[in-house]
């Protein structure tokens, strides 16, 4: 049985004149760690959305666990195991911590709706949440608001609400966006303590964190895949230092 979790085949993106992806091929086996880097322009941003089901292929198709979701919903794509986060924070500032964790919980589980309970009712998924946020070093600031919280938290929050969903893929865009040096090193550490079975493809500009992160690294140039291999194969590619790494 093939261990592929997740497939693009020839996938393109245009808009009128402009081709933002083309014909951009990869996989993703489940445990794998793949780092997405080019350019500003390359077409990063816009293969994730197509992945996630944010923007529909001009062309092409997506694979999930060996089924066709290109013409899906996001929801459904999320329901068969794809989670994502995004470069700017999207979370509810002033919503608890843990109570954001607990309604990615209930949307997981299926219970949004059943309104004539509460979620309160649920002490198990509070019990889930708990556990999620002190695996994350969260554990004291579950009772906070996120606007309370430094960037580099909210940033560890959303990982907690993709992986609350329990995805087989985890898509990062840019997790170290805006996070100041001195709050990285407990984003690093979350990332390396991602569960080993779980597929993970992260676009960064951060190349201290790629080379270190990643087993694999695909190098998009004008929407293109100009280079997939290991980070010695992509650190010595003269093609990857011409058009993105330099010398």
């Amino acid at each position: 049985m093939s261990s592929v979790i997740l497939e693009t085949r020839a996938l393109d993106k245009h808009y009128g004149g402009l081709h933002v992806t083309r014909s951009v091929s990869l996989q993703l086996h489940a445990g794998d760690r793949l780092a997405l880097i080019g350019p500003n322009g390359a077409g990063k941003t816009t293969l994730v959305n197509q992945i996630s089901g944010t923007v529909a292929p001009s062309s092409g198709s997506v694979w999930l666990a060996g089924e066709d979701v290109t013409r899906r919903a996001q929801a459904l794509r999320v329901r068969a195991g794809l989670a994502r986060t995004f470069q700017i924070t999207t979370l509810a500032p002033h919503l608890p911590v843990q109570r954001q964790i607990e309604l990615a919980l209930f949307e997981r589980e299926g219970l949004t709706g059943r309104a004539w309970r509460s979620i309160d009712g649920y002490p198990v998924l509070a019990a889930e949440a708990q556990a999620l946020l002190r695996e994350l070093g969260l554990g004291e600031h579950a009772a906070w608001p996120t606007e309370r919280l430094a960037y580099g938290e909210q940033r560890l929050v959303e990982l907690a609400l993709a992986l609350a969903l329990r995805p087989r893929v985890l898509l990062l865009d840019e997790p170290m966006a805006g996070v100041p040096q001195g709050e990285g090193a407990r984003l690093l550490t979350a990332l390396a303590a991602l569960p080993k079975e779980l597929a993970v493809l992260i676009i960064e500009h951060d190349m201290d964190l790629v080379f270190r992160f990643a087993k694999r690294i695909v190098v998009l140039a004008d929407g293109a895949v100009l280079a997939d291999g290991t980070p010695e194969a992509i650190r010595s590619d003269a093609r990857v230092r011409a058009a993105y790494l330099g010398q």
